[in-house]
């Protein structure tokens, strides 16, 4: 979906694209952006999740230090949209206006009275169908969402955004003056790591957490609204992710190795294995290498008590990605036993792990794919597709990938100790010490 986000900008002349997420996503984030040929402006790495007002605030800055004209267009990465060229033509229209000082959002145009998006109240028209900004509206209840689409006035709160990077700081000086000076103390005290940029940690904490929507919008007397009538969705929950797919003749989303049976009205997702289901209706299965997922359909978003019993108990679960990027590539966990695993270890083409080596564990290297350069002690050699190595504990290695295309490796650790914390880096192109 990030991937998405970025591609339907196409259409537009754009900078570089400025990424806000957090530490333990950034490998992923520039994996996706690095298959998508994306070089971006800055990823910026939250020291903690403070709401959308300081993400927006923290981009704004990083703009400016380049471009004092900078207009943002924010998009949070999590949404659907069916016709991007409506999409772009929509920001095209309010872009003028957003250079002229107006922080503009745009209302989904709504096809029926939903109940799970807020709302936007339309002000007076301002022309090439733009309008002032009157008021945001909580989720409301079925009947006032039935009066708000029957009255004409009212879209969906989308969450996106086209404004003036150098207005939205002035307003957010105005209206919370504390935050904005928080943001800058951070963007000032900033540091690169790598392709990173990390905001002063206790700057950044001292930050009030808030809504763009609750500490700008809803105060200022500048805002405006973009009509969209794009095949807009929110996909915040798997139930809505259901609604956008693709549906066949039973209402079924099969996505994976999947076989059904007298199955209706449900969404199932294989990512390692046959899923097989008979005699359902309207539920969520969705298969992963380290968990499975059942959910009626409509009691779905009940996955979040479910995620704080896992946070509660200290299940890995909750944190952990079967698959964790690094900045050379991936690794994932196949199998765990007693004194042993078993990981799936793949290297981008011109990186290399970091020379280390390990108090508590042996590795066994298989290459199923590509060309591995190894190093071991003062040893140095290649290793191609269906050759292997033993690397013994205690000693110093390193693994590289001289090719062109990925390197994928078979790894089988074996000790008693197999924490990811059993390494001791001595050089490490990357910057890590740890």
């Amino acid at each position: 979906m990030l991937q998405d986000t970025l591609s339907r900008t196409q259409g537009l002349e754009c900078a570089a694209p400025i990424v806000i997420c957090n530490d333990e996503h950034r490998f992923m984030v520039a994996e996706q952006l690095r298959q998508l040929g994306v070089s971006p402006g800055a990823i910026i790495l939250e020291p903690e999740g403070r709401n959308t007002a300081p993400a927006v605030a923290l981009a704004a800055l990083q703009a400016l230090a380049t471009t004092p004209e900078a207009v943002l267009l924010v998009l949070p990465a999590d949404h659907v949209i069916r016709d991007p060229e409506v999409f772009v033509q929509a920001v095209k229209r309010g872009q003028r206006a957003a250079e002229e000082g107006t922080l503009m959002t745009f209302g989904v145009v709504p096809d029926g009275p939903e109940t799970g998006y807020g709302y936007l109240r339309l002000g007076e028209a301002r022309g090439d169908d733009l309008f002032a900004l009157d008021s945001f509206v909580e989720k409301p209840d079925a009947a006032t969402a039935q009066s708000y689409v029957d009255s004409g006035k009212y879209h969906w709160n989308s969450g996106m955004f086209l404004l003036s990077a150098a207005t939205y700081l002035d307003e957010l000086t105005n209206h919370a003056p504390a935050m904005a000076e928080a943001c800058r103390l951070a963007m000032t005290g900033s540091k690169e790591d790598l392709d990173f940029l990390r905001p002063d940690r206790e700057a950044f904490l001292a930050c009030p957490s808030d809504s763009i929507d609750y500490a700008v919008m809803e105060k200022t007397q500048r805002g405006g609204v973009i009509p969209l009538d794009c095949g807009w969705s929110d996909v915040g929950a798997w139930s809505t992710l259901w609604q956008v797919s693709d549906q066949d003749a039973q209402g079924n989303v099969a996505i994976g190795d999947v076989v059904t049976e007298e199955c209706t009205n449900s969404y199932l997702r294989s990512e390692s294995r046959l899923l097989a289901a008979t005699g359902v209706d309207n539920l969520i299965v969705v298969e992963t290498p380290d968990a499975v997922l059942v959910a009626d359909r409509d009691r779905v978003q009940n996955v979040k008590a479910i995620v704080n019993r896992l946070k509660e108990e200290g299940r890995s679960e909750a944190s952990l990605h079967q698959r964790v990027y690094r900045p050379w590539g991936s690794y994932e966990s196949l199998i765990v036993g007693d004194r042993f695993q078993v990981k799936r270890i793949v290297v981008d083409p011109g990186h290399k792990l970091s020379l280390q080596m390990h108090h508590h564990r042996a590795e066994h290297w298989i290459v199923v794919q590509g060309t591995a350069e190894v190093t071991c002690e003062d040893k140095v050699f290649i290793l191609r597709e269906d050759q292997s190595t033993y690397i013994p504990l205690g000693h110093k290695h390193r693994l590289a990938n001289p090719g062109k295309i990925p390197l994928e490796l078979i790894e089988v650790q074996s000790g008693g100790y197999l924490g990811e914390d059993d390494i001791v880096r001595f050089e490490d192109v990357y910057g890590r010490s740890k």
